[in-house]
């Protein structure tokens, strides 16, 4: 089995910073990319960042500037500093991991359980 556990979210004012932190652990082979997404009441799911094994990254337009996304290969975690955080930040976060297992000749996409961040005027 494969778990993704996600901490670090909470409240801030409009402004502030926060960092968000995920950890895989169990039966894994190799992680390839991880990264996190968003959603807000009443709206889909969306990428904000995401970075590859070899340290490739990518961003959502909107938070570009403002997040850094970041990873420690040996420790299969990944982590989110959120900073000059606005109103529209305001989402559960989820953090999401592509992972072969032992048991798997693929990499299957694996979701923490979410952790709310509400950025506050």
């Amino acid at each position: 089995q494969v778990q993704v556990v996600e901490s670090g979210g909470g409240l801030v004012q409009a402004g502030g910073s926060l960092r968000l932190s995920c950890t895989a652990s169990g039966m894994i082979r190799s992680v390839n990319a991880m990264g996190w997404y968003r959603q807000a009441l009443g709206k889909e799911r969306e990428l904000v960042a995401a970075t590859t094994s070899a340290g490739s990254t990518t961003y959502a337009d909107s938070v570009k500037g403002r997040f850094t996304i970041s990873r420690d290969n040996a420790k299969n975690t990944v982590s989110l500093q959120m900073s000059s955080l606005k109103p529209e930040d305001t989402a559960v976060y989820y953090c999401n991991a592509n992972i072969r297992t032992p048991l798997s000749w693929r990499a299957n996409d694996y979701w923490g359980q979410g952790t709310q961040v509400t950025v506050s005027l």
